[in-house]
């Protein structure tokens, strides 16, 4: 039987937390940053926990 191989994509995109939990970046701070308030620039910033209901969607793509 041959390996499973993790899917790239979601290998850059995902980490794991110490407990198990997925970590990811927020959308919508890459590009066209002139119309958007620096508030909502720097809340887009921080890391956050992928939500539950998609938790093993990205599991099965990182193969966990």
């Amino acid at each position: 039987m041959p390996k499973v191989k993790t899917k790239s994509g979601a290998k850059k995109r995902f980490k794991l937390t110490g407990t198990g939990k997925i970590k990811r970046k927020h959308a919508f701070k890459s590009h066209i940053l002139t119309k958007k308030e620096t508030k909502q620039k720097r809340s887009l910033t921080d890391m956050t926990l992928v939500h539950k209901s998609d938790e093993n969607r990205v599991r099965d793509m990182l193969n966990i």
